[in-house]
């Protein structure tokens, strides 16, 4: 119990700690797009910039630690078409090019590269190889450019049934355009994150509407400065 209680109590060191911070806030709920900030330390390192989120908005999610919440608020689920709320770690970057000069772990996206939505399967919420004999998945490299370059969102890390899958940072379709639970931006915004994101600097995803801003600044008095927080 005090073993668990000890780790616990360092991830969320590690998580308060983070450097880089990937901010997204959307009005309410219900709102399918959002405004995005990011952070090093308490500094902005680019300007504010409008974001797609979910077509029918945001719902709790499974992150690294959990927020507090009201019971009644939606949660997100396989299909429903929101984006997750939480705290989430930014674990690698995938792409078209085969090779990519980061400071992020790189995955290729190459013809057989897939993310697995099937809740049944043991691969659920995994990207991997395919082998032939899975019943949902979308392919990492698509027929657009949507997934030229994108980052992964560590959401719902352990695949636990039916709470969502295969969530990333990624190309917009097209402007206010929503998404099925990503978060989406213009091309020229993601490649400005993609080149800054640093796995050496713990970079994490807040994605939150705006009524939780009071709980994101007690943990992270860093962002004390961010216009998307401010009551």
């Amino acid at each position: 119990m005090i073993k668990s209680f000890l780790i616990l109590i360092n991830i969320s060191i590690v998580l308060f700690s983070s450097e880089q911070i990937v901010l997204v806030v959307a009005d309410d709920f219900n709102n399918s797009i959002a405004k995005m900030e990011c952070y090093e330390g308490s500094k902005q390192v680019f300007k504010p910039v409008e974001v797609n989120i979910g077509k029918n908005g945001l719902g709790w999610g499974i992150g690294e630690v959990e927020l507090a919440h009201k019971p009644n608020e939606p949660q997100k689920h396989e299909g429903d078409n929101k984006a997750p709320i939480g705290i989430f770690k930014l674990t690698s970057v995938f792409g078209y090019a085969k090779l990519h000069h980061l400071t992020m772990p790189y995955l290729y996206a190459s013809e057989d590269l897939i993310c697995v939505d099937d809740s049944d399967s043991i691969h659920y919420n995994q990207i991997i190889k395919a082998v032939g004999h899975e019943k949902s998945f979308e392919f990492m490299r698509r027929k657009d450019n949507q997934y030229k370059i994108g980052v992964v969102v560590a959401h719902n890390k352990k695949g636990v049934k039916q709470r969502g899958s295969c969530i990333f940072l990624h190309i917009q379709k097209s402007n206010k355009h929503p998404t099925s639970g990503c978060t989406s931006m213009q091309e020229e915004y993601l490649q400005k994150i993609v080149n800054w994101l640093d796995i050496d600097k713990n970079p994490i995803l807040i994605q939150i509407p705006k009524s939780y801003a009071d709980e994101i600044l007690k943990d992270y008095p860093s962002l004390k400065g961010s216009q998307l927080l401010k009551n």
